[in-house]
């Protein structure tokens, strides 16, 4: 591989201190009439921003307490999901109140079945249907099913 140089003359060279102050002090004329332009322009719309400053801070005020307000209602933490978490937490509060009274009937139930002979035999002739000699068990007949209203359902 051949790495001479072959054309000098495309190579740049970087501008010394002095040409590149030179330049900057070129540009400062151009450079202060853009900005006498600018502030010609924006000084009435500064004024005008300045005679207004009370009105603009207060709606500036009225909108971030809008702002608030709206987030302390409708948001993630607002009070309308902290009331419905509410309703929530009291209907889960009264079903376990109401699967406590249902655990607490069982434990009964189960109790009655371990100790009391009375209870034993109570469930024992209701739902086993069982009699002692000489007594006869009465057990009522199914009621019929009930016929459609139409006869097109038969069809």
């Amino acid at each position: 591989m051949d790495f001479r140089a072959k054309d000098l003359a495309n190579i740049r060279q970087f501008p010394t201190a002095r040409a590149g102050m030179r330049a900057v002090a070129e540009g400062v004329p151009q450079a202060e009439a853009m900005a006498a332009s600018w502030v010609e322009i924006v000084r009435p719309l500064g004024r005008r921003i300045y005679g207004l400053r009370r009105r603009i801070a207060t709606v500036a005020v009225a909108v971030l307490a809008g702002l608030l307000f709206v987030h302390a209602m409708f948001g993630a933490n607002g009070m309308m999901v902290y009331k419905q978490k509410r309703m929530e937490y009291q209907s889960l509060k009264n079903r376990i109140a109401q699967q406590q009274k249902e655990n607490d009937l069982y434990a009964q139930r189960i109790q009655g079945l371990k100790t009391d002979q009375k209870f034993i035999e109570k469930e024992a002739r209701e739902q086993l249907h069982y009699a002692r000699p000489g007594e006869y068990v009465y057990v009522p007949p199914t009621p019929p099913d009930p016929v459609p209203a139409s006869q097109s359902a038969k069809k």
